[in-house]
């Protein structure tokens, strides 16, 4: 679609020329189940008399234009997503009336249907430029304004927007109801929002499940909403939700030393979301995946905390003070990650939410920032599609990651005091890097530059790796921290990190010394190692201080393997198996060794974000980094080794829960099988697991993977669980059906049925691309390739991106299908840079997997 894709170069002229006052936005929803009717009018101001300038909008059509009075031509002006606006005054009036479209993607103005009730549900996403999906808008981070909403609906909804939810007014009209009600209509007056960017407004309307509190704040009282679908209302912890807010509130008011500054705070869980939340300003909404409608293990739970936190910390980061534009998204994401973690581990019970970090979040950083997608922190964005791939680890965990470091080098306190001189200055304005950069240089007296430019304004990450003299007596005479940097990204950074020396000591590794050194350039000895005997393990970046990869020496790799339950100390356990997974994708350590260390160490006690990301990971390796002839003697062991450790678990921990749902998607064998469908039936019995709709779920769909249930069993359990979600995960369970139909089947939906929505796309992806047999796969390898420009073109970026990255047919992880993946990207240079860099993702992901297969089978 012309002018979709908006470029830095004209944001940047157009915020030059516009200074936006208000917005008045009318938005009736009730006219039909495709289309609502859009109204608004825009007061701005022109610095050139004279020149012209466009407004976005995406939607069905334009009805009319006035512009200062005078009725413009839609026909001559829209060309279906920006509007011309000609010969501008210095004060302009613009009024646009249009017709929208209903979404199924996730993006713009989001319709669902609950099939449990068939009540509609109305949800907004504008991140990155979709409010121009419901009104027509200057669609762009820098123009703020004040919005004014004004929203027809039926009358029984509930509907929120940016500023409390004002008393309704009978309006004209009626809406259509469930069961073919017709139902009386209202309309809805918002007060004016303070200024602010439109991706952060927002609208929620229908009959909406919401649970009212309060919090106090430095205003008073705060009027807290936590809401979802009547359906669910059930399975809502609202208690839980809103512990946390009130923590959040006292512990941000009191660090930023700013007031929340907006009249109220909603946070809504809605269904199909894209996302694992949006931080629109006093309207947060969330996936509806953290309403848990079974057991959870504490990983997610824990994982919520830090979501509602990290929105919480955005009304600071990203809605007062907002970028200029998208390549200081890290300035929005960074920070509330970094502060969120931080909030978490200070003012809530997860107070390990550290530890959570090193094993999960950075090792996203560092997978990351390996690929040839990888950018710097503050990423070069030169128009809209590019930023839409930037919501990554660089821009979340390694921007945080970093950012932990930074508060380390000027000092808590000096940061703290940058940071609330940094809101009072730029409080509902917009910043760049520099703004930021000089509070902090003022209160702590540091020249930040040259760290800006080799932390955030660089790409790729460095890896430290011991090199250890040991003298005849068996104490180190040297040990030198070699540090390196990959060829397309040579920099090399200064860091402070710690090592630890720890000894064996019946059966349990001790820390015996820890040093604390300043790395710099390719060598950093350690001199205060010398004269110490040698350790069984030496631990580069104990405590997890450092933003690096990093290797252990031989003696420490050989205990690690052969006592995998000897550390005790979480924190130091999360960066030995950092290091193990890093040098497994490495090709330095062999993925049956990774395998079987992961394996030993599930048996021990550790924490629920720890067993499941080395799951994950453990699943991973097995699929591409173990060496093809290997791979049958592998399946057998993992799960094997699963179904023991899940029947030696406790009863009802979170490791049993955990570790059933692992064997579930690992079990092939007949017994094991037969097994997981006892379960299922309930005939074998497992003390203290939960076979609850979720848990069905999850077994019901390793048995088709497994080729031992199919449509008739998926139906039965779907008259079971009538829920979008039971919709969701029987579409998942239906594409993981181990036939060539059935492939097949999920594959022509994703590629032909765009009425499919986002979610479903998502399961259906994921049910079709993880086989237990990758053969299964081969034949849509061309076809795959084959589709890609087309998809790119037809939907939307968050369908495409879905297709493309999780329909990729990876299990084959062989040269093939690297030769393919290439002869695409070299036959396709002018192919969408969405497309493009997701292609590319998966190519490197194709060589490491190729490498360390072949370091696996000579191992």
């Amino acid at each position: 679609m012309p002018g979709t894709n908006l470029t830095h170069a004209e944001a940047h002229a157009r915020s030059l020329l516009v200074d936006v006052v208000n917005y008045d936005v009318h938005i009736d929803v009730t006219q039909s189940a495709e289309f609502f009717s859009t109204h608004t009018t825009i007061a701005f101001h022109c610095s050139e008399p004279g020149a012209s300038t466009f407004l976005d909008f995406i939607g069905e059509s334009v009805e009319s234009i006035v512009l200062n009075g005078e009725s413009l031509v839609p026909a001559a002006l829209y060309d279906g997503s920006r509007i011309e606006l000609p010969q501008l005054g210095v004060d302009n009036v613009v009024e646009v009336r249009a017709t929208g479209r209903f979404m199924n993607t996730g993006e713009g103005l989001h319709r669902f249907v609950d099939p449990a009730d068939q009540e509609v549900y109305l949800y907004t996403q504008f991140e990155v430029a979709d409010a121009r999906r419901m009104f027509a808008v200057f669609e762009q981070p820098d123009l703020k304004a004040t919005f004014t909403f004004t929203v027809t609906a039926p009358a029984r909804w509930e509907v929120l927007s940016n500023q409390p939810t004002p008393e309704p007014v009978p309006a004209e009209g009626s809406y259509t109801g469930p069961g073919g009600t017709v139902e009386p209509v209202a309309t809805w007056r918002f007060d004016p929002t303070p200024r602010l960017s439109s991706y952060v407004t927002a609208l929620v309307a229908g009959p909406y499940h919401l649970v009212r509190s309060t919090a106090q704040t430095r205003n008073g009282d705060l009027p807290l909403a936590v809401g979802c679908r009547q359906s669910l209302a059930q399975y809502l912890d609202a208690d839980n939700i809103l512990d946390v807010t009130r923590r959040g509130f006292a512990y941000y008011e009191d660090m930023f030393d700013y007031p929340y500054p907006f009249a109220k705070y909603d946070q809504i869980l809605v269904p199909e979301f894209n996302a694992g939340a949006m931080e629109n300003a006093g309207c947060v909404t969330f996936a509806e995946a953290y309403v848990f409608r079974g057991a959870v293990t504490e990983a997610i739970v824990e994982a919520r905390a830090q979501t509602i936190l990290h929105e919480m910390a955005h009304m600071w980061f990203g809605d007062l003070v907002t970028m200029r534009w998208w390549d200081d998204l890290w300035l929005n994401e960074s920070f509330a990650e970094w502060s969120a973690t931080t909030c978490a581990a200070e003012a809530t019970q997860w107070s390990a939410v550290w530890t959570s970090f090193a094993v999960a979040d950075k090792a996203w950083a560092y997978n990351q920032d390996q690929l040839a997608s990888t950018h710097p922190i503050v990423a070069d964005i030169p128009d809209l599609e590019a930023v839409e791939s930037n919501f990554d680890g660089i821009t979340y965990a390694k921007g945080a990651s970093v950012l932990k470091q930074l508060v380390a080098y000027v000092g808590r306190d000096n940061f703290v005091a940058g940071l609330r001189n940094y809101f009072r200055k730029h409080a509902f304005g917009n910043t760049r890097l520099d703004d930021l950069l000089t509070e902090l240089e003022a209160t702590s007296g540091r020249d930040l530059r040259a760290w800006s430019a080799l932390w955030l304004e660089t790409a790729g990450v460095n890896t430290l790796t011991p090199i250890v003299t040991v003298d005849d007596e068996g104490r180190y005479s040297q040990v030198v921290l070699e540090q390196t940097a990959p060829a397309e990204h040579p920099t090399l950074r200064p860091q402070a990190i710690a090592v630890g020396l720890f000894d064996l000591i019946d059966g349990t590794l001790h820390q015996r010394l820890q040093v604390r050194l300043d790395v710099d350039g390719p060598r950093s000895v350690v001199a205060d190692l010398v004269g110490q005997p040698q350790a069984d393990l030496l631990l580069v970046n104990d405590e997890d201080l450092g933003y690096t990869k990093t290797r252990l020496d031989a003696r420490s790799l050989q205990t690690v393997v052969a006592h995998p339950l000897a550390l005790k100390d979480s924190l130091a356990q999360a960066v030995v198996l950092g290091a193990a997974w890093d040098m497994t994708r490495d090709a330095a350590m062999s993925g049956r060794d990774f395998i079987t260390m992961v394996l030993a160490s599930i048996t021990d006690p550790m924490s629920s974000m720890m067993l499941r990301t080395v799951l994950r990971q453990m699943s991973y390796a097995a699929r591409f980094f173990v060496a093809a002839q290997h791979r049958p003697q592998v399946d057998v062991q993992i799960a094997r080794d699963l179904r023991t450790a899940a029947q030696q678990a406790p009863a009802g921990s979170d490791a049993q829960l955990q570790l059933v749902s692992a064997f579930a998607a690992a079990a092939t064998d007949p017994d094991d099988v037969a097994w997981v469908g006892a379960l299922l039936e309930g005939t074998a019995d497992l003390p203290g697991l939960a076979v609850d709709t979720e848990m069905r779920w999850t077994l019901l769909t390793g048995l088709c993977s497994a080729g031992a249930a199919g449509e008739e069993q998926i139906a039965a359990e779907l008259q079971r669980d009538p829920s979008s979600t039971g919709h969701e995960r029987a579409a998942r369970a239906r594409a993981s059906i181990p036939t060539p139909a059935a492939k097949q089947a999920a594959w022509n939906t994703l590629v032909n049925d765009p009425t499919v929505p986002n979610q479903t796309i998502n399961a259906i992806a994921l049910g079709f691309s993880t086989p237990h047999d990758p053969e299964l796969l081969r034949p849509f390898v061309q076809p795959y390739f084959g589709q890609l420009e087309n998809i790119w073109k037809t939907r939307t970026f968050a369908i495409a991106q879905a297709i493309t990255s999780l329909s990729f047919p990876a299990a084959l992880a062989d040269q093939d299908l690297l030769d393919a993946t290439n002869a695409w990207l070299d036959e396709h240079p002018q192919a969408s840079s969405g497309a493009r860099r997701a292609v590319a993702d998966h190519r490197d992901g194709l060589k490491r997997a190729l490498t360390a297969q072949a370091y696996d089978a000579s191992a």
